[in-house]
């Protein structure tokens, strides 16, 4: 998420203002950020963001990027910082320097996601419910396949999510084409169908560690027959063997605040569970500079 070429496909949406930090004339850390009515954002086109480091990183020198962080806020007038720190289960190596600086430095949790996580090295088994409409999808016939109709998932997703939620997806199927064309290796569309009919999907994004099912969705004759169900287990199984965890995505909305028990239910049922998404305020004194 954080290669420009997946951050500027948004960027007419954003004002970027990513920041470089250096360490005696080398990178030593990176943030992206935009910025919005003088407030510094990491990054509200992104689903987290904070410092990416890499394994030169000390616990000091990510205490004197919070300094130079601060200092560069208040000489730009920048009031605060909203700050998303990277779960855990995407770090490459243990890598919570930042949250220890964000104590120090008096941030204030902003928000906290739950997000509904597998561990496939010890899974926890699936509840009667997802065995059962599991089951039926292979008597049915459901069939999961790889896809590139971008064109047609979209059509599935918005109707689910405008019988739903009364809303439309981040992204459009031109976006989701775009982007599938520069990470053919991180994104992937799977679909279930059942006589030629695609009635589940799940598009997915696949890291070092991890898969994150960006988007899932399920018509009306994809929860008749379980498609959904037979799709995440496929895609489980898929990608027990060589990642780590696979990650659903959070079951909150109103920066946290409305936890959706049915969908955090159904994530659980295949076995999830929760981890949590952190923002942080980080305020300074603009005034007194």
């Amino acid at each position: 998420m954080f290669d420009r070429d997946y951050m500027d496909y948004h960027a007419d949406r954003f004002r970027d203002h990513s920041l470089l930090f250096y360490d005696d004339n080398k990178i030593l850390a990176l943030l992206p950020c935009n910025i919005k009515d003088n407030i510094l954002y990491s990054h509200q086109g992104l689903t987290f963001g904070g410092f990416i480091i890499d394994e030169s990183m000390k616990q000091y020198k990510m205490l004197n990027c919070f300094d130079t962080l601060k200092k560069y806020m208040i000489n730009n007038n920048i009031k605060k910082c909203i700050y998303k720190s990277i779960p855990y289960i995407y770090h490459k190596l243990p890598s919570d320097e930042d949250l220890y600086a964000l104590f120090l430095n008096n941030a204030i949790a902003y928000r906290v996601d739950c997000s509904t996580t597998i561990s496939l090295k010890k899974k926890i088994k699936f509840n009667k419910g997802r065995k059962a409409q599991i089951s039926k999808a292979i008597r049915e016939g459901v069939k999961v396949a790889l896809s590139e109709d971008f064109d047609s998932f979209v059509v599935l997703l918005n109707s689910v999510l405008q019988k739903q939620h009364g809303v439309s997806a981040v992204h459009n199927a031109y976006e989701l084409k775009l982007l599938y064309g520069r990470f053919q290796k991180n994104i992937s569309l799977y679909t279930a169908s059942f006589n030629g009919e695609i009635i589940a999907a799940s598009l997915i994004y696949i890291y070092d560690n991890l898969v994150h099912t960006q988007y899932l969705a399920s018509n009306d004759k994809g929860r008749e027959l379980g498609a959904l169900d037979l799709l995440i287990k496929t895609l489980i199984d898929k990608f027990s063997d060589d990642k780590i965890y696979f990650d659903f995505g959070i079951s909150t909305e109103n920066d946290g605040k409305k936890f959706n028990s049915g969908l955090s239910a159904q994530k659980e049922s295949f076995g999830g569970r929760t981890i949590t998404h952190m923002t942080y305020d980080l305020s300074v004194d603009i005034k007194g500079k």
